[in-house]
């Protein structure tokens, strides 16, 4: 028999259901079950294991931060490459007016399909950053730069003038705005972000992000992304590598780091990443500078190694579900677009 509390909370429950719709309130156990590591893949398989549910959360905020040429647009295009392969859609949303179609398409994005918006100030990027998460239509939006968010005042005005909190301001409001309809429609927002420093800092970090302090709180994951080191073929530089540290995971714990080779040619090396996490499970085995994956010869030296997975690309794609189900990082199924668990975490 209900006692008096519960009879109380069910007429509050309807009361607050007649005034504002059935759904408006009800009990977790009641609610509609989610998908199980409801993520979008990032391309690199080291990130996916330190994102904790094998990639960027959906119906979530995810900011990509770091300094310059430290491979935040190319991780972001990856991302979006990964929805596309399951179907989904993907937008960019390009506020730096910088976008360059042909390292994209060599990212894996499908430019035929990519929905793109080159807006004019930082009011219209958000407003049509707005639109496309109502529609509850696309999978991924990816704004690039925040630091690039300049407000119609600021574009409108004189060089020179004083526009002290604007962009913060906007980002504030922005976020108010967006944050509820993000996740009900289940979209990734991606913010991609620059670094400043603070003058006449003499301790502590005097790095800071552009546009306020609403994108630190709105964000369930935070990338920080550094350059490590130079990859060289000869005296020929052809990539960077870069360490990913995840310094917010609302999801899962956090402060876990990646690193992951970007190329210059065709952006995250998958088979670098291969390589570096087959040999930390020990499903590669290394003796002295050779690679071996069960009775295959991989080559010696790394960089042989990653060039045999890539033009054996059975052999990558099997050694990739080896590597998934002994680190239980979720794999896609191309066919729902969801994922799943290789084995319990």
């Amino acid at each position: 028999m209900a006692t008096d509390k519960e009879k109380a909370v069910e007429l509050a429950i309807e009361q607050i259901e007649r005034q504002y719709g059935k759904g408006s309130i009800m009990k977790l156990g009641e609610a509609p079950a989610r998908v199980t590591g409801d993520a979008i893949s990032t391309g690199a398989l080291a990130l996916d294991l330190a994102l904790g549910i094998g990639g960027i959360p959906r119906g979530r905020v995810t900011e990509i931060f770091g300094s310059e040429a430290s491979g935040k647009t190319t991780l972001a295009q990856h991302i979006m490459a990964e929805a596309q392969k399951t179907g989904g859609i993907a937008a960019y949303i390009d506020v730096e007016h910088a976008f360059d179609p042909t390292y994209a398409a060599n990212c894996g994005v499908n430019l035929r399909d990519l929905l793109i918006s080159q807006p004019d100030t930082g009011e219209q990027a958000l407003e049509i950053t707005e639109t496309l998460v109502r529609s509850s239509a696309v999978d991924v939006i990816v704004i690039d730069s925040v630091a690039a968010l300049a407000p119609r005042a600021e574009i409108e005005g004189e060089m020179g003038d004083a526009h002290v909190g604007l962009q913060a301001r906007l980002m504030s409001q922005a976020l108010r705005k967006l944050s509820a309809a993000i996740s009900k429609s289940k979209t990734a927002v991606i913010f991609i972000n620059q670094l400043r420093e603070k003058v006449g800092i003499v301790f502590g970090n005097p790095e800071v992000t552009p546009g306020g302090r609403a994108l630190k709180f709105y964000s369930s994951v935070r990338i920080d992304l550094r350059r490590r080191e130079s990859i060289k073929q000869g005296t020929e530089m052809v990539g960077t590598r870069v360490r990913a540290r995840v310094v917010k995971n609302k999801v899962a714990p956090p402060f876990r780091s990646a690193e992951f080779d970007i190329m210059f040619s065709y952006g995250i090396s998958k088979e670098g990443n291969l390589v570096d996490l087959g040999v930390a499970t020990g499903v590669i085995k290394k003796a002295g500078a050779f690679f071996t994956y069960g009775d295959t010869k991989l080559g010696q030296g790394r960089e042989n190694a990653k060039d045999y997975l890539r033009q054996h690309p059975e052999l990558a794609s099997q050694l990739e579900s080896t590597i998934r189900a002994s680190t239980a990082i979720p794999s896609i199924s191309p066919e729902k677009g969801s994922e799943t668990f290789s084995q319990e975490a």
